[in-house]
């Protein structure tokens, strides 16, 4: 029996390593499918050569500069976005052993919410006392300071509950409680704010927390690739590390890993992720839950195929949301959150309902 599982195992190993190939491999190909079929969609219904075309600089000017500097920047910023967002909501259900864990765990996208509050109602004119005169209220809305203060926030955020939990040596259940506790408090501020702002302040905030690609850019979507670029070569090294963590603190502490500090530092990569995503495009809710839950079913637990399987996956997630939105709004500006959401909510019901009493 034993020479026979010894047999076995080997081909075992070989199996799964050529399934996980096939899925990441099959997965990487639906996001270039998704991708450019992203540039191909909008209101301009250029069709599908013309915009691959425009996409090299070939054809009108005017096709060019849809696809080159508006649908482009978008699809990145779906790729990039969904990749972070997926990755962030990883490493915060490893390192705080909760299968619910997400991006808004520690209360990072209700700091950044009413950051961006802070600065569309209070530093562009939308308190009651300045009126509803929209010209001037448009006039000082400057998206770039809107994205810095909801950053800021976001970020305080994130240092204020790693500090408090630092009295507590980091336990999981701590960062949990304080991450809800904060983003309880963050919440209350937000409506005070928007209690005593006028109907147009009041509704400029509402379409920037509803979570939009439109607002990406070149630029936006740079910094957001830098950002996430690096804390996934940290959280690649740092895999193994991950892999014990996820079999007890007490196994993770006995093969040298430094529990607190693994928390605290993937805590804080993760958390910048969602302060730079959720800063310039707003709230994208699910990506940071589903994308992880499936990817776990699918190629396993070991993190070193986790984290790119996570990785695409998001990326995923976001490019065909952004392609549905794009598709059903045929041009309007429909919310790429409460897409998430709808493609997000019955999915994550069934990964639930599904498991059979296995660990998430």
């Amino acid at each position: 029996m034993a020479n026979e599982l010894g047999r076995n195992s080997p081909r075992k190993t070989l199996s799964r390593k050529k399934k996980n190939t096939l899925v990441l491999t099959v997965i990487a190909v639906l996001v270039l499918v998704f991708f450019f079929a992203g540039l191909t969609v909008g209101p301009a219904n250029l069709g599908f050569v013309p915009s691959l075309q425009a996409l090299f600089g070939i054809g009108d000017k005017g096709s060019v500069t849809i696809v080159q500097t508006i649908r482009l920047p978008r699809a990145l910023a779906a790729l990039i976005a969904g990749a972070g967002l997926s990755v962030a909501g990883l490493i915060m259900q490893t390192t705080l052993k909760n299968p619910m864990a997400s991006p808004a765990t520690l209360g990072v996208s209700n700091a950044a919410v009413f950051g961006a509050n802070l600065a569309i109602i209070g530093f562009a004119g939308g308190f009651l006392s300045t009126g509803n005169n929209i010209q001037n209220y448009v006039a000082g809305i400057n998206p770039y300071l809107t994205s810095a203060v909801a950053f800021f926030f976001a970020f305080v955020s994130t240092l204020l509950i790693l500090g408090l939990c630092k009295i507590r040596s980091f336990s999981a259940e701590t960062v949990v409680l304080a991450g809800l506790a904060l983003g309880t408090v963050w919440g209350a501020l937000t409506t005070l704010l928007q209690y005593y702002a006028t109907d147009v302040g009041l509704a400029a905030t509402y379409l920037w927390s509803f979570g939009s690609l439109d607002r990406a850019t070149f630029e936006t979507d740079w910094i957001m690739l830098s950002v996430v670029a690096v804390a996934t070569i940290v959280f690649f090294i740092l895999q193994w590390r991950f892999n014990a963590l996820s079999s007890g603190e007490e196994i993770a502490q006995s093969l040298g890993v430094k529990v607190s500090l693994l928390r605290f530092v993937a805590l804080l990569l993760a958390s910048t992720i969602t302060a730079v995503v959720v800063s310039y495009l707003g709230v994208i809710g699910f990506v940071g839950i589903i994308c992880p839950h499936a990817m776990k079913r699918i190629v396993g637990h070991n993190h070193k195929i986790l984290i790119p399987a996570s990785l695409l996956s998001g990326s995923l997630l976001l490019l065909f949301a952004d392609f549905v939105s794009t598709l059903v709004g045929q041009g309007t500006a429909i919310p790429i959150g409460a897409v998430t959401a709808l493609l997000g909510g019955p999915f994550f019901l069934y990964l639930v309902f599904a498991r059979k009493g296995d660990k998430a």
